[in-house]
């Protein structure tokens, strides 16, 4: 895989920058921190050589500094709000985040409840955390928050709220999704430490978008197309612009935000510490950029990705068409077009001579692999064996899951499971590989090949299944599909 971002300069020269931050205020530092800490697939697509896991080792590295936050608010307890990439509820996620936090030998401190208004199920989320022995606070619903700045800043705003103990000059705020509140805690944190003296200041850590790279760089609009469910719209930074003479990129949620924060950090400190939302930010993923060229290239794939995505939510989940025209309009702005993508190209040719669904994998070698639906096995788990074969040496020819094994499966899944598609799936071609590859060293060396699969692209010119799915995600596979439910007859 080529490489377009050095992921140990990165973990050196962040922990260094945040020690630094710290140093600005004295006793202790708020940080925000926006997306997802571990498993950040997004970043490591479209910066090739950023570990899913970068973000999370950096904070390790500080880890006698860190206590970790993490907020849920009462609005998402209340309506059993699901993570979309996990389909868990946000409340279990926080359980699962304080246990692979903790895991990986970083402190968590307590849970804040936010937007509190008397929920009975706030409440009786709080006493279950409780239980489990995790300190739990309640943040209220501030009238007229963020714009009341007089009353925010006030005894009867974020005097009114817990005051969290913590024990670290690290605290790091972070949540199970967007709106859960986090910057009002660090801001709130901020004024009732400094009713008590100490010395504490705020920053951001928000990933995206890349603030010293170009507006249009193919890695920042591709964080427009993964949020173009939020509509979120990069923009020149204006008052870092102004302050500075520096162009700087931003969003246009944390650019519509600054003056208030601006006039809450002027009722907390007298005066502000940050001139532009670009200041607040501590985040030096642009610095690691080592290969442009691939980090370009990636992103481009990255926003066809995601228009695909969004033209599957449509179909399969009566998804925003929004979410479909805002990536469409990012591709033209980029000059793209989904031929760009070699895998789609090929399974689509493919499709067009053999008239079945068809799917195709971009090796890392640039090789294109093809497969075709058949009686026995669908096209994504025929292409699993057709790459695997290709990277082991092993000649097209050989069959290396015999009929006589396959039928056997398919009548369990029809006559007794009650399926309706008797074809394989890749699961299933997996583990029927992994049993025959006890006696059989083709078998083996084909299930060699498959840590090979990651970073690789691969299209599908129908809906696959979400087992299917899920498997290609376990590969590191960057998948895409055609928005077709309907599987051609054989």
């Amino acid at each position: 895989m080529q490489i377009g971002f050095d992921n140990e300069k990165y973990l050196r020269v962040q922990s260094e920058h945040i020690k630094e931050r710290i140093a600005q205020f004295g006793d202790k530092l708020y940080l925000e921190f926006g997306g997802k800490l571990f498993d950040d697939l997004h970043a490591s697509r479209v910066l090739p050589g950023f570990e899913p896991d970068s973000k999370l080792k950096m904070l390790m590295t500080l880890s006698d500094m860190v206590e970790i936050i993490i907020v849920i608010s009462a609005l998402d307890i209340e309506k059993n709000k699901i993570r979309g990439d996990l389909g868990i509820t946000y409340d279990e996620d926080v359980l699962r985040l304080k246990n692979e936090f903790e895991k990986r030998g970083l402190y968590v401190g307590s849970v804040v409840i936010t937007h509190c208004n008397g929920q009975a199920s706030a409440a009786a989320y709080r006493k279950r955390l409780e239980k489990h022995g995790i300190k739990v606070y309640y943040h209220y619903t501030i009238e007229g928050y963020p714009n009341n700045v007089a009353l925010i800043d006030s005894d009867e705003g974020f005097g009114k709220n817990d005051y969290v103990k913590t024990t670290k000059p690290l605290v790091v705020v972070t949540a199970p999704g967007p709106g859960s509140g986090k910057m009002a805690v660090c801001l709130s944190q901020l004024y009732q430490e400094n009713k008590k003296g100490v010395k504490a200041g705020y920053a951001k850590f928000e990933t995206f978008p890349i603030w010293n790279i170009p507006l249009n760089h193919p890695v920042n609009l591709a964080y427009e197309a993964a949020t173009a469910d939020l509509n979120d719209v990069n923009m020149i930074d204006p008052f870092h612009l102004d302050a500075y003479g520096t162009v700087a990129v931003n969003y246009n949620r944390d650019i519509e935000i600054f003056p208030v924060l601006k006039a809450l950090f002027e009722g907390i400190y007298g005066e502000s510490p940050y001139k532009s939302p670009t200041d607040m930010g501590v985040n030096l993923v642009g610095n690691c950029i080592c290969n442009d060229d691939v980090c370009r290239k990636a992103g481009l794939n990255e926003i066809i990705r995601r228009y695909y995505a969004a033209l599957c939510n449509l179909v399969e989940k009566d998804g925003p068409e929004s979410e479909v025209n805002k990536t469409k309009l990012l591709m033209q702005k980029a000059g793209l077009s989904t031929d760009y993508r070699r895998a789609t190209v090929a399974a689509l040719e493919r499709q067009t001579k053999c008239g079945k669904p068809c799917a195709a994998i971009e090796l890392q070698d640039g090789t294109l692999i093809t497969s075709e639906t058949s009686v026995l096995l669908g096209p994504s788990a025929a292409l699993i064996l057709n790459a695997a074969k290709y990277l082991a040496g092993i000649d097209h020819s050989v069959k290396l899951i015999p009929q006589k094994m396959i039928e056997p499966i398919q009548k369990t899944k029809v006559e007794f499971l009650h399926g309706h598609n008797p074809r394989l799936h890749t699961d299933e071609v997996l583990v029927a590989l992994s049993l025959l590859s006890v006696d059989d060293d083709n078998c083996r060396l084909a299930l060699e090949q498959l840590p090979k699969f990651k970073g690789c692209q691969v299209h599908s010119t129908v809906l696959l299944s979400e087992v299917d799915r899920k498997v290609f995600k376990k590969l590191g596979v960057d998948l895409t599909c055609d928005p077709v439910k309907k599987v051609s007859k054989i």
